[in-house]
């Protein structure tokens, strides 16, 4: 994903690799398959030249590939993390010119960037996949962004919907499962409850592009439309632009 302004195009989780260049994530529940599943949009190289600087919410190959990290490493792109991934990041030979804690907020391009805790998994699975961040985004004269990252519904996504009011929030939909444990994305259930109760728009990602994530845009869509939700929500095919005012 992309955000473009007047002051930055910002690069959120570089996967950039080509289709079926990483190991499956599902060998049992889904259908194996080498991902991403999907080849990249055809305007996906033209977008990425123009980019200045990356933020990253999480060290997996489905947010930071191979590839991902060869793009930052040849640009010497100045990037946004946590403050936990910052050694890691840094041995890979990024550019980290940005840590966050979680609820820290610090000055970004004018405005501010804060850290917002996510909840990779329900139960147990939550432990084994790590810390993961999300990013709440204020610039001036712009709408403020709520990226939620990869999380389920916590007190902590509750917390800035309900008093943060984010103009956009960006929700990983995929509904994300491996042969174990519980779901490490939100259920439908609980995607249903997040756009509900986000204050304006929603965008929904993380959707058809990797084999461990069983739900379809069709799906979602018919859903959020049985739930009367379903102007409160994009759900964008891949390479498609959201222009804001």
């Amino acid at each position: 994903m992309l955000i473009e302004t007047d002051k930055f195009v910002l690069l959120i989780d570089p996967m950039l690799g080509d289709k079926g260049s990483i190991p499956s994530f599902s060998e049992k529940r889904f259908k194996s398959q080498k991902n991403p599943i999907v080849d990249h949009p055809n305007n996906g190289e033209e977008i990425l030249k123009k980019v200045n600087h990356a933020l990253l919410t999480h060290k997996h190959e489905d947010h930071l590939d191979q590839k991902g990290i060869e793009f930052l490493k040849e640009r010497n792109m100045p990037v946004t993390c946590s403050i936990n991934d910052k050694k890691q990041f840094s041995t890979h030979g990024l550019n980290i010119s940005q840590c966050l804690n979680y609820w820290n907020k610090e000055d970004f391009f004018g405005g501010s960037i804060e850290g917002i805790p996510a909840t990779h998994g329900y139960g147990k699975v939550a432990e084994l996949m790590g810390h993961v961040m999300g990013y709440f985004i204020v610039l001036d004269n712009k709408k403020s962004i709520y990226l939620s990252s990869d999380t389920v519904y916590t007190d902590a996504v509750d917390k800035v919907l309900s008093s943060y009011e984010p103009d956009i929030s960006v929700l990983a939909c995929g509904s994300a499962q491996l042969d174990e444990y519980e779901p490490i994305l939100m259920t439908m259930k609980d995607i249903v409850k997040f756009v509900r109760k986000a204050p304006n728009f929603v965008v929904a990602n993380h959707l058809e592009a990797l084999n461990h994530c069983p739900t379809t845009r069709q799906e979602l869509r018919e859903r959020l439309r049985d739930e009367n939700l379903s102007e409160n929500i994009w759900i964008p095919e891949d390479g498609e632009t959201l222009i804001i005012d």
